[in-house]
């Protein structure tokens, strides 16, 4: 995996977040008009704060909509936090290309909510796995 370059807009974003929070990112991208912001393992609670007061107040303050997900350098449970809110039933991962497809089961009742309107979820969930795993494609069954 290279390493990540930011620019100094998600600087911005990264320092803002981790001082509002406490919390370590390890990433932060923006996709499908939503800022997705990695964080260290077991930091999520510290992130959100209590019944997401935090995520809350930022979305405030930078007038966007946020995301954020626990890394894991195990692809499957990254892929795994990212649908985190669809309660995903479990990841499987095949072969594909040069990479592997991650196939995230939720239950049906989720399926619609879990890939988002226009598959905007499904294409969030892409530009995060595609920078931190082999995984090339996401689907949701």
């Amino acid at each position: 995996m290279a390493d990540l370059a930011f620019d100094n807009e998600t600087l911005g974003y990264i320092r803002l977040f981790e001082a509002r929070t406490g919390a370590q990112v390890k990433d932060c991208l923006e996709a499908e008009e939503k800022l997705v912001f990695l964080v260290q393992p077991g930091e999520i609670p510290k992130a959100v704060g209590p019944n997401g007061v935090l995520v809350e107040r930022l979305k405030g303050m930078l007038k966007r909509e946020i995301q954020v997900v626990e890394y894991s350098d195990d692809p499957a449970t990254l892929a795994r936090n990212i649908f985190y809110f669809y309660s995903p039933i479990k990841v499987e991962l095949t072969p594909k290309g040069k990479g592997r497809h991650a196939t995230v089961s939720v239950d049906p009742a989720w399926k619609a909510r879990a890939i988002g309107k226009a598959g905007r979820n499904l294409k969030i969930a892409r530009a995060v796995l595609l920078r931190h795993t082999d995984i090339v494609s996401v689907s949701v069954a």
